[in-house]
Parts: structure tokens; C-alpha cells; sequence
């Protein structure tokens, strides 16, 4: 089973949306984690609501600090964006870098084009799982 992490720094979104899509589409033929480099509080709201409007809820789910365990667990590590601020994990596992738009502080429309770009990518990415 392959082991995906998406990192960010965070955890609020981006890489939120990325494990729920994954998890949910991959239908357990491989498993998703995300986590973040500093990470906040809570999940964003808008980003919970963008999420309920395609039927799933991430409302339970709360941003992870990354851990060394989580990187050695990974098969491959996802980086959502995390670039620009100079913090992204290094690792050996297979990585690769998304450059998305930060969702925090967008509108629900910006945040919807977000959960829509993140959505295509995975579904690219399992078909080539």
C-alpha cells in the first residue's frame, strides 16, 4: 500500500483537502496523511464548508504537527505550497511540490477553485498509482 503525505504549513487546508480527497477516492488501495510545519488551531471553516459541499466532512478534523515518524512512513511526500516560506521537509521518500494558492483568507469562491485544482490532481494521481 503506498503511503502519501501532504505537507503544508498549517495544516488548515490545502493539505486537509488533499488527504480527505485522497483517502475518499483511493478507496483504501492506498492511505493519505497530512500535516503541517506549524501548525494552527483549527481547520478553516470555509475550507470545512468548500469540503461539505462536495460531501465530505472534514468538521473533526484537526491540524497535525509533522513528525520525523510521519516522513519515514511516506512513500511519497506532497508539498501543498509550503515553498514560499522557506519551511518545506526534506526526505527520501518520492517528493513533489504543488504550488497552490493558500487558501487562508479567500473567499469561499477562491477556496472552492482550490478544492477543485486539489481534487484533479489526486484523481491524476491515483489513476497513475
Amino acid at each position: 500500500m503506498k503511503n502519501v503525505l501532504f505537507v503544508c504549513v498549517g495544516n488548515t487546508g490545502r493539505s486537509q483537502m488533499a488527504e480527505a480527497f485522497f483517502n475518499h477516492l483511493a478507496k483504501r488501495k492506498a492511505r493519505a496523511m497530512s500535516a503541517g510545519t506549524n501548525p494552527a488551531s483549527e481547520v478553516s471553516p470555509t475550507v470545512i464548508q468548500a469540503m461539505k459541499e462536495v460531501g465530505i466532512d472534514i468538521s473533526n478534523n484537526r491540524p497535525k504537527k509533522l513528525t520525523l515518524d510521519m516522513l519515514k512512513l511516506a512513500d511519497r511526500v506532497i508539498t501543498m505550497g509550503c515553498g514560499v516560506e522557506g519551511v518545506c521537509p526534506t526526505t527520501l521518500a518520492e517528493t513533489e511540490g504543488w504550488g497552490l494558492e493558500d487558501p487562508k483568507g479567500e473567499s469561499i469562491d477562491e477556496v472552492r477553485e482550490i478544492r477543485d485544482e486539489i481534487k484533479a490532481r489526486i484523481a491524476k494521481m491515483l489513476k497513475n498509482l
